[in-house]
């Protein structure tokens, strides 16, 4: 099994910085893909990036261009750099992990929350 903890969330002014990261233990060998997502109060939960093992990335187009990610596969870990923070970031940030145990799974982190404020 694979298990997820996210940290580094907090209150910023628009237009500052936040570094999330997300620390995976169990089975970090089986990990394929990391990605983060997130939810703001009366929406859906959505996708902000992921990553692959090989580094392959995909981002929402809203945080093209602020946000990156990155990951540590030796380490199990994952991070987003976002940059340019904008009001409308201010969500619950959750990490995810795709892996493969028995059968294909995925786990969540607890969440983090990141507010921006105006």
């Amino acid at each position: 099994q694979v298990q997820l903890v996210e940290s580094g969330g907090g209150l910023v002014q628009a237009g500052g910085s936040l570094r999330l990261s997300c620390a995976a233990s169990g089975r970090i060998d089986r990990i394929n893909a990391m990605g983060w997502y997130r939810q703001a109060p009366g929406k859906q939960r959505e996708l902000v990036a992921t990553i692959t093992s090989g580094g392959n990335t995909n981002y929402a187009d809203s945080v093209k261009g602020r946000f990156t990610i990155s990951r540590d596969n030796g380490k199990g870990t994952t991070y987003l750099q976002m940059n340019s923070l904008k009001p409308e970031d201010t969500a619950v940030y959750y990490c995810n992990a795709d892996y493969y145990y028995f059968a294909a799974r995925h786990s969540w982190g607890q969440g983090t929350q990141v507010t921006v404020s105006s």
